[in-house]
């Protein structure tokens, strides 16, 4: 459970809790009825925040994202080789990590960024 969810569902505990005790105090003595009012929003609000906390989507833990490019037009690609071995990279070898591209070399297991560098 990620801490946004946690805290959804805590605030959903806390608002449902306040919310039916505004309930039952308005059949009191001393009740008013404004207290059904603020009681039953604040019931369904808790609610509405259960819905929305569980039907939210979490990646699981090591997850992989796949993005695919349409490039337009011809695309030349050049040969891509590690910077340690000297090894030929393939697209398999490269991921995307925290949305940068990180290349692992198959053949010595060297890991680094992909920087591109300017062309001018």
């Amino acid at each position: 459970m990620t801490a946004g969810k946690f805290i959804a569902y805590l605030a959903a505990a806390i608002l449902i809790f306040f919310g039916v005790l505004f309930i039952w105090a308005t059949f009191s003595p001393q009740g008013q009825i404004g207290w059904l009012f603020v009681g039953l929003v604040s019931v369904g609000i808790g609610f509405g925040l259960i819905y929305l906390a569980s039907r939210r989507k979490t990646p699981a833990p090591g997850e992989e994202t796949t993005l695919k490019i349409d490039l337009p037009g011809e695309v030349s690609l050049e040969k891509l080789q590690c910077r340690n071995c000297g090894g030929t990279l393939t697209a398999d070898n490269i991921k995307l990590v925290a949305g940068a591209p990180v290349v692992t070399c198959p053949y010595c297991g060297t890991s680094y960024q992909l920087n591109e560098e300017p062309k001018w």
